[in-house]
């Protein structure tokens, strides 16, 4: 097989396809056959090339989706017009509007089938969004008077963990209304550790979020 020239235009195209595929079809329903199909000459080699599996394709697709977050959390972490509590609530805003995070909601795999994203997902909280973006959030907090704990990086993972793990339909399958119970009770729990993060328009935006994510998922009891 010749040499690519141009590497960079292949793994954008194998990944605008990938990502299509997986918001059409669903992750688990798309084979790596299926985006060969639609790459318009290029073969399994090609792909394999680039990427070992449909899995790492997954996470590629993931980091080029959310490749303007870290931006936007270290904008929002930085912005000195905004006490601790104002920079959490802006970071939970702007990610429900983020239109990534629903061509995400519509393409992610149920991520309890899919171990390895389930662990890159947990440590890119763990060792990365937590030390630098939200811990520092709640520390300023604290010594701003708009958040009241005593344990500032276990609040962080708190916050993080049940976000992103606990009330995500993408690994704890449930409907919108379920979901929804659980995030009254993550408020509840939430203001008892001193954060008091949503208000009721925020609930009205999880709920438009939660109805978007959770279109796909399949309930079973």
């Amino acid at each position: 097989m010749a040499r690519n020239k141009y590497p960079e235009e292949t793994i954008n195209q194998i990944l605008t396809v990938a990502l299509n595929l997986f918001i059409q079809k669903g992750y688990e329903q798309t084979s790596i056959q299926d985006i060969i199909n639609e790459l318009g000459g290029l073969t399994k080699g090609a792909i394999y090339h680039h990427f070992k599996s449909k899995e790492e394709i997954m996470l590629a697709v993931t980091d080029q989706l959310f490749k303007g977050v870290d931006e936007m959390l270290s904008g929002v972490r930085d912005d000195n017009g905004l006490n601790g509590l104002e920079k959490l609530r802006k970071i939970s805003r702007v990610a429900l509007d983020n239109p990534a995070q629903n061509e995400m909601a519509s393409a992610a795999p149920n991520l309890l089938r899919n171990p390895k994203l389930l662990a890159a997902q947990i440590e890119n909280i763990i060792e990365k969004a937590v030390p630098i973006y939200i811990q520092p959030i709640i520390e300023q907090g604290v010594r701003d008077g708009s958040i009241r704990t005593d344990y500032p990086r276990e609040l962080s993972e708190v916050l993080m963990v049940l976000t992103n793990i606990w009330l995500n339909p993408g690994v704890i399958p449930a409907s919108p209304e379920v979901v929804l119970r659980k995030l009254r009770l993550f408020d509840e729990i939430l203001k008892g550790l001193g954060l008091d993060l949503f208000d009721e328009q925020m609930f009205q935006r999880y709920e438009g979020w939660l109805r978007l994510s959770t279109r796909e998922v399949r309930i079973e009891n």
